[in-house]
């Protein structure tokens, strides 16, 4: 199950700009001189419009039939999303090792633990920036790779025999894919695999294993036959984070980074705080969990229309697809209560700009890293 990705932002990795940004809008008068500026400042004005609106398409919900409807075949409308659109539309997340330098060669089991005690004694910033942003086409859509790829219609059967003989088994700690690896990182809501794959490739760490699982068996059928999976380094299942009964397929206490991008927002507001519960409980101690999704009055929530409220700040899509918009609280109350510590919860606002149609685009993100504490001396 993977969510929108107007964070997909174009450039390289050799070419991008720094963490926080340096495009700052001075002067209002030039706007349309750059495609996007950096930690733009909302007025009181604007933030009360934007309130009232969210207010405004939040009057009229969409009927309880249709909300069973909604959750009961979330899976088919995923499916039939990533059947539209396979993998040959977004760009790679070339800003993935900016913000989330976890994942990079540089920063693997000795260093993050030590990473994670220097970030604990700084100050975090209130706010940061990203790569440019995409266009507004962009916005509306989900996960999925730019690379035009040869779609194989057989999935390996290797794949599925695993997937099905670990999908209700409790995990022995010598027995699971990867069990040899000294790194290990899980995507939550993986879609065709443009966290993933970037990860395999820049990151040549003889020690790491990735795992990736997606709502959608279309979307893990498409990583699997992409020519870039590779089964020794990688593992890619089908699996629902709300389902209580199904077990990862790795043991407790064996990940080093579980990564949700544009992820929980996707799932129902009452089914989040278990979701993530599990999750934390398969983090090793000092492992961390990497979040960015949409924040509140983010521009996509102001454009929804009356009729796709499900409930509070949580939407329907045309798709079938469903979103949430979160506040930093919101995020924090969520990990904390999993027994995570807060090492960065950070808003992202930025304003994008269409210079050909004079139009300005306010967006509003959210990034987290919250750490599963160190064990104590005693414990």
């Amino acid at each position: 199950m993977a969510g929108s990705c107007p964070e997909d932002a174009p450039g390289v990795l050799a070419d991008k700009r720094q963490q926080f940004g340096n495009r700052f809008l001075s002067d209002p008068a030039r706007v349309f001189h750059h495609n996007a500026w950096d930690n733009v400042e909302w007025s009181e004005e604007q933030a009360a419009a934007a309130e009232r609106k969210v207010q405004e398409n939040s009057t009229q919900r969409v009927c309880q039939e249709k909300q069973v409807d909604y959750e009961i075949n979330a899976h088919k409308y995923w499916n039939n999303f990533y059947k539209i659109h396979e993998n040959g539309f977004f760009k790679d997340r070339h800003w993935l090792f900016t913000e989330f330098p976890e994942l990079a060669p540089s920063q693997n089991q000795n260093h993050l633990k030590d990473w994670f005690l220097e970030n604990k004694r700084s100050e975090v910033p209130e706010c940061r920036n990203n790569e440019d942003g995409p266009s507004l086409i962009m916005e509306e859509q989900h996960k999925c790779s730019s690379k035009s790829l040869e779609h194989k219609t057989e999935t390996p059967p290797v794949e599925e025999n695993v997937t099905r003989k670990i999908s209700d088994l409790e995990i022995c700690a010598d027995e699971f894919p990867g069990s040899s690896a000294t790194y290990r990182i899980l995507e939550v809501g993986c879609g065709v695999g443009n966290t993933v794959f970037p990860i395999l490739q820049t990151n040549n760490d003889p020690g790491l294993f990735v795992y990736c699982c997606d709502f959608s068996s279309t979307a893990i059928e498409l990583v699997q036959t992409n020519p870039e999976y590779d089964p020794s380094r990688c593992f890619a299942f089908v699996h629902d984070l709300c389902d209580e009964e199904k077990s990862y397929p790795v043991p407790k206490g064996s990940l080093d980074i579980i990564i949700l991008i544009f992820v929980l927002s996707a799932i129902v507001p009452d089914k989040m705080q278990k979701a993530i519960n599990r999750l934390s409980r398969l983090l090793k101690p000092g492992g961390m969990m990497l979040l960015r999704d949409y924040g509140r009055y983010d521009m996509a929530q102001l454009r929804f229309k009356k009729g796709q409220c499900l409930s509070g700040n949580f939407y329907v899509r045309g798709d079938g697809t469903r979103v949430y918009f979160f506040t930093q609280e919101e995020l924090d109350t969520l990990f904390t209560t999993a027994g995570l510590e807060k090492v960065q919860n950070l808003v992202d606002r930025r304003l994008q700009v269409n210079r050909g149609k004079q139009l300005t685009m306010y967006r509003v993100w959210i990034q987290c890293k919250y750490c599963k504490p160190l064990l104590s001396s005693t414990s």
